[in-house]
């Protein structure tokens, strides 16, 4: 449950809250005056506190400069009916996360709150990056013990206790903001503010301004002057995820920002100078990007000061069983029932999987299970048609722990280990085969053909990225006998 603190001495507005924040999943406390309010804090220990600039007694900026005394990270959102006032510019220049404008759009509110929450549960939830699965003392970890996992915690040990900028790569769904946020927790800034950016989910012309801030009049709707996010992130981090969607003009800010701490509001003249550690991340070949003059060579230089990899599921499917056991007993904790057991068969099927969606699929994959199965163990039948494949009905009395029939991709398994075989049957009798581009010619051939030519869907198909896919396609000219352009 999320816990707001309203600060506002108008008994309208009060009860206007507890309207529109009448949830379940909300716990709203009202306090009339600043000093009530500061009084307060301690005892409930809020996740948000929303607070009007003028109030009798202690006003607005005071409390403000007292909450951020208290607790740096505790998010605070301010209201006034005076947005244009240097009043509400200062405030929001001491560290408030955002302000709003009386009489309230309740769906704009609705939508900042929401924000907030997930920026200080973001900030709170401490990221555990050597878990030990035995143990449900955490509330969120990083799984893993192949040796390739390990070199990441090695990676975010050193990286943590510095503030070198760092920069996290990997597919989708592999977890680079959470090893972000475990570089944050075990930082220096940790006790700082912690927020998060996803580039590509913010429109072009708008991203630039949720960075950076923008002046009242800088572009068609900007009826008042705006803080950006490395203003409200001043001391602490900032994770941008999804770096290399960015457009050449934002690059060149962020550039200035990591060269110089400084940068300017869209629409200002005025140098703003602030202290913010950036971590980065992205799932596209960022060298590819500079050498096709997508994305800064000098920008994707200072960002790589320290990087960190993140594997992709297919590449340590030795901890799918780890991540599995991890996220059944996270999700029965969250969801307050004691954890299923899972057959042994439908582990093995786990593993045998190509997870084009990494730890988030797998994830999904283990949700979706919990929900529709029928006993206390999770069965092959409560997987996904395409990962339980042919296999053999499993009766739901069946014992978790006893053996079951071959999978279809085990079978699957079966098949490739044979046709390996003919292969190599094939290449003893021509010594001049050159077996494994002849067989990743073919293999890409056939992708584009099952596909219709969909470079997407092929790549997906043979578990690679759509960049390694052409690739591969200008290297062995199968453009040229597909006519794909």
């Amino acid at each position: 449950m999320s816990k707001l603190l309203l600060i506002d001495d108008e008994t309208d507005v009060q009860y206007s809250f507890q309207r529109i924040f009448d949830s379940p999943d909300i716990e709203l406390t009202t306090a009339s005056s600043g000093e009530e309010g500061l009084k307060l804090i301690p005892k409930i220990k809020p996740d948000l506190v929303l607070m009007d600039i003028r109030m009798g007694g202690m006003n607005g900026l005071e409390t403000l400069r007292r909450i951020r005394q208290m607790d740096s990270r505790l998010l605070v959102i301010l209201m006034t009916a005076y947005g244009t006032t240097q009043t509400a510019i200062e405030a929001m220049k001491l560290g408030a996360y955002d302000y709003l404008l009386k009489p309230f759009d309740v769906l704009k509110l609705k939508e900042i709150v929401t924000k907030a929450l997930k920026a200080a549960h973001d900030m709170r939830q401490v990221v555990s990056y050597q878990p030990l699965l035995e143990s449900e003392d955490y509330e969120l970890g990083i799984v893993g013990r192949s040796e390739a996992m390990q070199q990441v915690f090695k990676m975010i040990g050193q990286v943590a206790g510095t503030d070198a900028t760092a920069l996290i790569t990997g597919e989708s769904g592999t977890g680079k903001e959470l090893v972000a946020r475990a570089i944050y927790h075990h930082s220096n800034r940790g006790t700082q503010p912690f927020l998060a950016v996803n580039c590509a989910a913010i429109p072009e012309q708008l991203l630039e301004s949720e960075l950076f801030g923008h002046e009242r009049g800088a572009f068609t709707g900007a009826t008042m002057q705006r803080i950006g996010k490395f203003e409200q992130c001043n001391a602490g981090t900032i994770f941008l995820d999804e770096i290399g969607d960015m457009t050449p003009a934002t690059q060149t800010k962020i550039l200035r920002v990591l060269q110089s701490g400084t940068f300017e509001h869209v629409g200002g003249n005025t140098a703003i100078k602030v202290d913010v550690r950036v971590i980065a991340a992205t799932n596209k070949p960022l060298e590819e990007a500079v050498a096709a003059r997508q994305f800064r060579e000098d920008l994707f230089y200072r960002l790589n000061v320290v990087r960190i990899h993140i594997p992709p599921l297919r590449e340590r499917r030795e901890d799918i069983r780890l991540l599995v056991n991890y996220f059944l007993k996270k999700l029965a904790r969250d969801q307050q029932r004691p954890p299923k057991s899972i057959a042994a068969g439908v582990i093995k099927a786990l593993e045998q999987y190509h997870w084009p969606g990494n730890v988030r699929e797998l994830e999904n994959v283990i949700r979706r299970a919990l929900v529709v199965a029928k006993g206390d163990a999770i069965l092959m039948s409560d997987l996904p048609m395409e990962m339980a494949g042919a296999a053999s009905p499993v009766s739901t009395s069946a014992s978790a722990s006893a053996p079951l029939p071959a999978t279809g991709a085990e079978a699957g398994m079966t098949d490739v280990v044979m046709l390996a075989r003919r292969l190599f049957q094939w290449a003893r009798k021509d010594p001049k085969l050159r077996l494994i581009p002849a067989v990743e010619r073919e293999l890409v051939i056939q992708a584009l053909k099952e596909t219709s030519g969909n470079q997407v869907q092929a790549a997906k198909l043979l578990g690679i990225t759509r960049a390694t896919l052409r690739k591969r396609i200008e290297k062995f000219e199968i453009h040229r006998e597909l006519n794909l352009t």
